[in-house]
């Protein structure tokens, strides 16, 4: 394991590239986004993007800001094995725990660009929950085979925990941490975001449901199936004819969205 002063240790201010200083407002805007939807939890999770041609370093939040108040200048650039490459703000250090579960995604998925991890009330219900996720609803079958479940272990900050999360997720793009929360990945940011929004979707849904004190109607399987299927894209071909990727199409309207009420995350 890194010792904490790896961990908490600055080096000099990188030169930023376009491709980086793009993906620092998305990863800003991601952050936005979240605490605008109500997944955030304080100070509490974290949500990294690998800097673009570089498998090595990644971005993640300042541990001790809101939310609300990140920016693509405030995010701080690490590496694999724990060093802080560039902090703009050494008042502020990164959450081991998200350098631990973050580091292991980004160090074995080199196909995940963002890794989103949240606490919400829904998602650890579910979490808790023997049944796990449920296809209730088409929103719920967007995973139903692609969804993987990791025991809990205690706060994630024993790097040896890496490889067994690295195995629960396998090749998925969600992962349901046991007793704990939820956890998406995407190619980029808008990918993450999207898979997270629809996964917390689907658990408050299932709550719901399960809280009616009515039989519950379970679809059909080969519906299940189909619906997966279709879901693991856009099911709505573009202009091109094309389905694109979760996120590709609600990533600039969301960013429109922020800008109206709030462009600051830019800074």
């Amino acid at each position: 394991m890194r010792t904490m002063q790896a961990l908490f240790s600055s080096r000099s201010a990188p030169v930023i590239s376009d491709a980086e200083r793009q993906l620092r407002i998305d990863l800003a805007a991601c952050y936005r986004l979240i605490d605008l939807f109500g997944m955030s939890d304080m100070i509490l999770n974290h949500i990294s993007a690998r800097v673009p041609g570089d498998d090595v370093h990644f971005l993640i939040n300042p541990f001790g800001m809101m939310y609300e108040e990140i920016t693509a200048s405030s995010l701080i650039k690490i590496d694999l094995d724990g060093n802080i490459i560039h902090n703009p703000n050494t008042d502020y250090t990164i959450n081991l725990a998200g350098y631990v579960i973050h580091s292991a995604i980004h160090g074995a998925r080199h196909d995940v660009g963002c890794v989103l991890h949240t606490h919400t009330p829904a998602g650890m219900a579910v979490s808790a929950l023997e049944c796990g996720l449920l296809p209730l609803n088409q929103t719920a079958m967007r995973f139903a085979g692609g969804v993987g479940y990791h025991e809990f272990e205690g706060v994630a900050v024993d790097t040896d925990e890496r490889r067994r999360l690295v195995s629960s997720l396998g090749d998925k793009d969600a992962l349901i941490l046991r007793n704990h929360g939820l956890l998406t990945v995407g190619q980029d940011v808008a990918e993450a975001f999207v898979n997270m929004q629809r996964l917390e979707r689907a658990c408050q849904t299932q709550l719901l449901t399960m809280s009616a004190n009515s039989p519950i109607h379970m679809p059909p399987q080969a519906a299940v199936d189909k619906a997966y299927n279709q879901l693991r894209r856009a099911p709505t071909p573009d202009i091109h004819g094309n389905y694109p990727p979760h996120g590709r199409r609600e990533w600039p309207a969301l960013l429109r969205m922020l800008d109206r009420r709030d462009a600051s995350y830019r800074n």
